[in-house]
């Protein structure tokens, strides 16, 4: 989301919340009700698109018909006029979710009897809990928050654009802590959980009527660039591979739509081989509704249309523009400009009514099963009910608790000295400009929180003597008060240091240029663990990876933590693992690459490495250079171990279909390969098969662990095969001493499957091998 106006104003995070409560004032409407159609007074009420016994799709229609032309334009921005005739209120489409309800947009405010609202960890440190449970429920708890904002009329919508599912490509990218990580696969499983949970379906997918609120996947396709080396993200014109976008920027948003059942998707700015993603009608109609079945709607990042003849210089007029657009099979424009320019490029004969009709039928029919067209939501169940006691209730606080402290990751501890005695601990310090600045804790996107813990707050809930120094003067750490903290640092029992980022160096519309720590927070770090009796321990909120390779190898430095940007509970959830109330399980989401890495362009949109020409591929699928952290590390207090069981209680796949099928011979003539087309959605059901793994808590402690599986070929890279790819995870608690199985459903033309250069997903005849850990299981695909 985002426009060159409204997210390039503000810089300081300060200012930025400033304005957003400034705002949300203004906005205030007078009605203390949600607004909603086909009430008993409604001058509509025995029409057709009143009929709840109808399909949403035909009563959608139905009311379109009902409409001028003039009307239909009107509604064909994120701010939908009303159409007082018919009894359809005002609408706003434009909210945001990404982690918490957010300020962000126009349809939500915080001005009437909920002022603040749960804010849960940024999405990146969510999605190092490997746990899609977790983000179930943490999609249902904004869901419900949104739904009980709704009847109480502070929200003048309940299409939610979030999740952002697009692949964390490039370290650098500022808006990559909004996302699930960089594998396909996690960044799917975590798309539809998540669209689930806020739609208000159950963990299996089963719908409910009405829907609990819209939710939107984003930004389709390959957007993973802000503003680099003088490219932004509003000209860019990204080169991708047929074979990428198979299998690795295109996989989220079809396990949104297809598996999720979000109800929108939303195209991005990028130019994606020369056509801007909003007018591509191979994405939005053949691709989106087609493919893969799209039963809501299609919006446009804001003013994304605008910018395709402004910025992009696609079509010769704003009419061309907006015709082109809409044929494509954009619904919805954010912004004004379909509405500006909409009559005229009717009037032009550069799109029909029809184009606009098609696109409103979608538009209304989301809005019919929110439930918007059948008369007060405050009488209807299931969400009726919801109000202001449902938010920022002790579950949803204890549901952001949970994710932060679930999501950390313990990237070293020397010697076992995490996690600390809090009786054994006398003086501390806590140095850092990330240790009491609660603004860090939301990354962007972020809504008033119901309540902040800082790391400094948690801190002294631990222990009595606590003294605290900022140490930088920001994040950018021009200035450094580095004698001020070695003498704090030598005068202390333990040093806790709060490092990292902050939205000055990665949100939208600012990619990073380095990976080290910014300004003067290495040196800063060096000298205070030198001065120390002690070794420290470092803490780094950040979104994005960084470079601590010198803090890898200090021995003065005894542990370091991520624990991104972790919402409202962050600085409990941190506490918590230092002093050993909470076992850390999360596991990294990305590759923590080197500083070296920047060399590579970031508009080189390649993930698989060229070792011809030295470029070294992106993410653990592809990247063969060296590494910081590898993406899925993670440290534990326990030792556990894994066995794949592979000895006859894991039946191997049905592969006798394969005899009646064609093999084509690879283009490089090192084997031959099955094509999914050709096995069919029942044979593809046919080879599906459980792997088991057994998973033992040696101790000394209970705690959480997530199994990772993955599969790996014996000629990875030949023909463009990742080196290894995700089949799936399993998170588990156990008991010190507890051993457990958990299980994999395996579908090989899901998990086994790779892209051709063509884009067309094939089965590799001969062995493949199911990894967790050093553990391998064999699984050999011949007639």
């Amino acid at each position: 989301m985002g426009t060159i106006s409204r997210h390039d104003a503000t810089t300081a995070a300060a200012a930025l919340l400033l304005l957003a409560l400034t705002l949300s004032s203004s906005m205030a409407a007078a009605a203390s009700g949600p607004g909603f159609s086909c009430g008993p007074s409604s001058p509509a009420r025995s029409l057709p698109f009143c009929d709840r016994s109808l399909p949403a799709a035909r009563r959608a229609a139905d009311l379109v018909s009902r409409m001028t032309v003039a009307e239909k334009v009107s509604q064909m921005g994120d701010e939908a006029a009303g159409v007082p005739r018919l009894g359809v209120p005002a609408y706003k489409y434009w909210s945001e979710g990404l982690h918490g309800l957010a300020f962000w947009g126009h349809g939500l405010r915080f001005d009437g009897a909920v002022k603040g609202v749960t804010s849960f960890p940024q999405v990146l440190l969510t999605a190092a809990s490997f746990d899609e449970g977790l983000w179930f429920r943490i999609g249902q708890a904004i869901g419900r928050e949104a739904r009980a904002m709704y009847n109480l009329g502070q929200a003048e919508g309940l299409t939610i654009w979030s999740p952002n599912v697009n692949i964390f490509r490039d370290p650098r990218w500022g808006r990559g802590q909004e996302t699930p990580g960089e594998d396909p696969a996690t960044a799917s499983k975590y798309a539809v959980a998540f669209v689930r949970g806020i739609q208000g379906s159950s963990p299996g997918g089963a719908g409910t009527a009405p829907l609990q609120a819209s939710a939107c996947c984003k930004h389709a396709t390959a957007y993973d660039l802000e503003d680099w080396n003088g490219v932004q993200r509003y000209n860019f014109k990204a080169t991708v591979t047929a074979q990428d976008l198979a299998d690795t920027f295109n996989p989220p948003f079809r396990s949104c739509v297809v598996d999720g059942k979000a109800t929108c998707v939303m195209c991005a700015y990028t130019g994606v081989n020369g056509v801007p993603a909003c007018a591509s009608s191979d994405l939005l109609t053949k691709t989106f509704r087609g493919e893969w079945g799209l039963d809501g709607y299609v919006a446009s990042d804001c003013d994304a249309v605008a910018i395709m003849r402004d910025a992009q210089r696609y079509a010769p007029t704003p009419e061309d523009t907006v015709a082109v657009a809409l044929k494509a099979g954009l619904d919805l424009n954010c912004g004004t400009y379909t509405q500006d320019h909409g009559m005229s490029a009717i009037r032009q004969g550069k799109m029909a009514e029809k184009d606009v009709d098609k696109a409103l039928t979608n538009l209304f029919a989301v809005r019919m099963r929110l439930g918007h067209f059948d008369g007060d939501p405050r009488g209807s169940a299931p969400y009726g009910g919801l109000g202001a006691a449902d938010i920022c209730t002790p579950e949803h606080k204890n549901l952001a608790l949970e994710a932060a402290q679930d999501g950390i990751v313990l990237l070293k501890n020397d010697g076992g000295l995490l996690p600390l005695d809090r009786s054994a601990v006398g003086g501390a310090a806590a140095i850092g400009h990330n240790a009491n600045d609660p603004l860090v804790l939301s990354g962007n996107y972020f809504g008033p929180a119901c309540e902040t813990t800082t790391p400094l707050k948690g801190l002294q809930g631990y222990l009595k003597n606590v003294r605290f120094l900022a140490g930088c003067n920001s994040a950018a750490c021009g200035v450094a008060a580095t004698g001020q903290a070695v003498s704090l640092a030598s005068s202390s029992d333990y040093v806790f240091l709060f490092m990292g980022l902050s939205q000055e160096q990665e949100k939208e519309g600012l990619d990073r240029t380095s990976l080290l720590l910014p300004g003067k927070q290495q040196s800063l770090i060096t000298a205070v663990a030198a001065a120390a009796k002690r070794p420290v321990i470092l803490v780094l909120l950040t979104g994005g990876p960084v470079d601590v390779t010198f803090a890898q190898s200090n021995p003065k430095i005894g542990a370091i933590l991520w624990a991104g940007y972790p919402g409202q509970a962050g600085g409990l959830a941190i506490a918590r693992v230092l002093f050993g109330d909470h076992n850390p399980s999360g596991r990294l989401p990305v590759t923590w690459y080197p500083e070296e890495f920047t060399k590579i362009p970031m508009t080189d949109m390649r993930m698989r490495a060229n070792p011809a020409t030295g470029y070294p591929g992106r993410s653990y699928r592809f990247y063969n250079g060296r590494t910081v952290y590898k993406f899925g590390y993670g440290l534990s207090y326990s030792k556990f171990s894994h066995r794949l069981v592979a000895d006859g209680k894991n039946p191997a796949p049905d592969t006798s279909l394969f005899a009646g099928l064609p093999s084509t011979l690879s283009s490089r003539d090192i084997g031959s390969y099955y094509h999914v087309d050709d096995i069919g959605t029942d044979g593809c059901e046919q080879l599906k098969f459980p792997a088991e793994v057994e998973v033992e808590n040696h101790g000394p402690m209970d705690g959480k662990h997530s199994v990772l599986m993955f599969l790996r070929w014996p000629n990875a890279t030949d023909d463009g095969r990742p080196t290894s790819q995700l089949v799936g995870f399993r998170s588990q608690h156990l008991k010190a001493g507890e051993k457990a199985s958990v299980w994999f459903d395996v579908s090989p033309c899901e998990h086994f499957s790779r892209a051709r250069e063509d884009g067309k997903m094939v089965i590799d005849r001969g062995s493949h091998f199911l990894m967790v850990g050093k553990d391998e299981w064999e699984i050999s695909f011949e007639a």
